[in-house]
């Protein structure tokens, strides 16, 4: 086994000479994709090893999105090709200012250097993490969790492979081997070798690093999302957007965990929900939604809670000022969404929510960096600086400044 303390010299030797030539990597990436689909056998039969492990650790929404076929298998290839295809953030020239002394001063796009990803039990993160990070100039650290270990060390394998097949450096890309709490310290304390942590994950993962981290850190992931629908909604609308954000795939982190109804359409709404909702999703009410129809009572942190399940915490509110004070104080700030036929509660609604994406008439399932158009993303971060929402390459820059003279001195 390799140690972590090794990776990370390795990583910090190899981001020192980045592949800089737009075409070099986008070669790159497409020989990468298709070593993925060279070694679907090999992947698959290791993912079938951390599935079959997992069985009764962990719960089956979490299984599914442990699990690869060959489906999944062939959209993370097509997702690096996506990336192949999105421009080049490296070099890109954001502000030019020339100076009464003859100075010109460029504000330039370049790498972060070493990202560090640690993220649990999701494979497509290995292919979609280290796809974004070789195209945005950075050399990526990955750190699965040990339920997905055997499939993210095929994958990189894999990965690995399509960078020997172009004469790069295959420690651009590197996973840790080491799947214990020890390596996550290391990782979020390697000052003067990790320049950004992304940890992907859980709220109790994210919490960690966020608070342990002596590294620059991005949190991201936690995602109580709500949807609150207006006395004006299309009630139709309605019940086929709440369907589509709670039930397509409840375990990621854009799913809606919370319904929020106007008092005055409670009445006429609540029962719908409940039939839409029947033997699938579990309805958890206040005190009125619980009056109105047969819901499970709401504990004390029930609006507080990221179930990645099929349960939904629901209440009535009185208006839109009573529902975004409802989200302000329960947001993670990542995806909100009011369904309403009315402008003036719309803008209220999407001046007043302070989170990275907020909607209107529409499921909070597409935040998703390929939804936005910025390929596969590195997560959503849920904070202000740096980055906000999805992050994809030009999230995964930084910049500097080149400035140029003829001889001038202060």
């Amino acid at each position: 086994m390799i140690s972590t303390a090794e990776i990370l010299k390795r990583a910090k030797a190899a981001a020192a000479y980045p592949v800089a030539e737009t075409e070099q990597k986008n070669k790159a990436l497409l020989s990468m994709a298709d070593s993925l689909i060279a070694n679907i056998g090999k992947i698959l039969t290791a993912n079938a090893e951390d599935v079959e492990n997992a069985r009764g650790k962990i719960s089956d929404v979490m299984i599914d999105r442990l699990r690869l076929d060959e489906k999944r298998i062939v959209s993370m290839a097509d997702g690096i090709r996506e990336v192949a295809a999105l421009e080049d953030p490296c070099g890109r020239v954001l502000e030019e200012i020339h100076r009464d002394n003859g100075m010109i001063i460029k504000k330039v796009s370049v790498p972060l250097g070493v990202v560090a990803i640690i993220y649990e039990s999701r494979p497509n993160v290995t292919s979609d993490a280290a796809a974004l990070c070789f195209k945005s100039g950075n050399v990526c650290i990955l750190r699965s969790g040990k339920e997905a270990f055997k499939s993210a060390y095929a994958i990189v394998a894999a990965l690995k492979e399509g960078l020997k097949k172009c004469g790069i450096n295959e420690d651009m890309i590197n996973l840790v081997e080491d799947t214990t709490r020890q390596s996550a310290n290391e990782l979020m304390t390697a000052e003067g070798y990790i320049d950004l942590l992304i940890p992907r994950g859980g709220k109790g993962l994210i919490s960690a690093c966020v608070k342990n981290a002596t590294v620059p850190c991005i949190e991201t992931g936690t995602g109580i999302c709500h949807i609150y629908v207006d006395k004006s909604a299309d009630i139709d609308m309605a019940l086929k957007i709440i369907d589509n954000a709670k039930t397509s795939r409840p375990s990621v982190c854009n799913a809606a965990e919370v319904c929020l109804v106007h008092r005055d359409i409670s009445a006429d709404f609540l029962p719908k929900l409940a039939a839409l909702f029947s033997g699938r999703v579990e309805i958890i009410g206040d005190s009125e939604v619980c009056g109105i129809i047969d819901a499970t009572p709401a504990g004390a942190d029930d609006f507080d809670t990221e179930f990645l399940d099929y349960k939904m915490a629901v209440a009535v509110v009185s208006d839109v000022k009573e529902a975004v004070k409802h989200i302000s104080n329960h947001s993670t700030h990542h995806s909100d969404c009011i369904i309403t036929e009315d402008k003036t509660a719309a803008d209220f609604f999407t001046s007043s929510v302070d989170s990275a994406a907020v909607y209107v008439n529409c499921s909070t399932r597409f935040t998703d960096g390929g939804e936005f158009g910025l390929g596969c993303e590195m997560g959503i971060s849920t904070q202000k600086l740096h980055a906000r929402g999805p992050m994809g390459l030009r999230e995964l820059n930084t910049y500097k400044y080149i400035i140029s003279g003829n001889g001038q001195i202060r």
